[in-house]
């Protein structure tokens, strides 16, 4: 069985997700999808997420490809990962290219995926807070605004 291991946040999961988890469980049998935590998320990378680690797990374990989810807790985890699941594939986006070539050395392939390239999460932040903002800077309080057609 080929086993294939892929790491991320998967806050605000969209379809760019979903092809890089189909892509990556078509290199293998057997896909591992590694969360960051809240912790690690806050502490490591400086992030805040949107849904918390045991919500963005339900969402992912709900995807069809996706065999099994564990969480990320340090960036030191991926090479014990390696070998405690066996790994034979490393998979991430290709704007990651190069990063994790040092776990060739652990024995298995490294691969990066194009992402998905009309669609990222921060975009979708970006794209929500363009559409909520008004030209002045300001914001509408829709409660103040008086919709009785009189």
């Amino acid at each position: 069985m080929k086993r294939v291991i892929t790491y991320g946040t998967f806050d605000l999961l969209h379809y760019g997700h979903i092809n890089l988890l189909r892509r990556a469980k078509a290199l293998g049998d057997y896909l591992i999808v590694v969360i960051s935590t809240d912790e690690f998320n806050w502490n490591e990378k400086h992030k805040k997420c949107y849904f918390p680690y045991e919500q963005r797990k339900a969402l992912v374990e709900a995807i069809r490809y996706v065999d099994l989810v564990i969480p990320e807790e340090s960036w030191g985890q991926k090479r014990s990962d390696m070998h405690e699941y066996h790994i034979d594939t490393f998979v991430m986006g290709d704007d990651w290219k190069g990063r994790f070539d040092f776990l060739k050395e652990e024995g298995v392939e490294v691969v990066y995926l194009p992402r998905t390239p009309e669609i990222s999460s921060s975009q979708i932040k970006q794209d929500l807070y363009d559409a909520n903002a008004v030209t002045d800077g300001s914001r509408v309080n829709h409660d103040e605004i008086d919709t009785d057609p009189k």
